[in-house]
């Protein structure tokens, strides 16, 4: 091989490194760079009480009442009912923990007992110690029902003397609790 064609061969090798060099820069450049978007399905948290996404709901005992027990239209000793607190997380996607609590017992008569789950209460701050739960995200049944009775009891007391002295209590104006 001639000088020349040496000359040429070399000169061809250094080309050929340096174009390499350059297009693969340019081509892993290219290459290496990723693009996308980030999607999340994000679980939904709902769930309602007594058909109402409310928190705070009134419960007035004159509306609960078995009226075959009713007084003149309204509670009095001897008078029963019973009313029911439902939980729904249907359309929730994950698991409800859930507490329930009662405030502002008022003007609850001393002989008036709430009962749940064959407990007996002496008051309805008392029975929310008890109502409580979780309801799990894979649960079949995603409800929860609480049939809570109450009772006013007439003539209690085991003698004729503890029958009258709640007799007054009972006739007497209701105290605050």
């Amino acid at each position: 091989m001639s000088k020349k064609k040496k000359i040429i061969s070399i000169i061809a090798i250094v080309i050929s490194i340096i174009l390499a060099f350059f297009g693969g820069q340019t081509y892993s450049k290219y290459v290496t760079e990723v693009r996308g978007d980030g999607v999340a399905q994000i679980a939904t948290w709902d769930f309602k009480v007594n058909g109402q996404k409310e928190q705070v709901q009134t419960i007035s005992l004159g509306s609960t009442y078995d009226a075959a027990t009713l007084v003149d239209g309204k509670i009095a000793p001897g008078t029963q009912g019973s009313f029911q607190i439902i939980i729904d997380g249907i359309e929730s996607d994950v698991g409800i923990d859930y507490k329930i609590k009662f405030s502002n017992e008022s003007s609850k008569p001393q002989n008036l007992k709430f009962y749940y789950n064959d407990m007996e209460y002496n008051s309805i701050l008392e029975l929310g110690e008890s109502l409580s739960g979780t309801i799990d995200a894979n649960a079949e049944n995603k409800t929860k029902t609480f049939t809570i009775n109450w009772e006013w009891q007439y003539e209690t007391g085991d003698n004729p003397t503890e029958i009258a002295e709640n007799d007054k209590i009972d006739t007497r104006r209701c105290t605050k609790n």
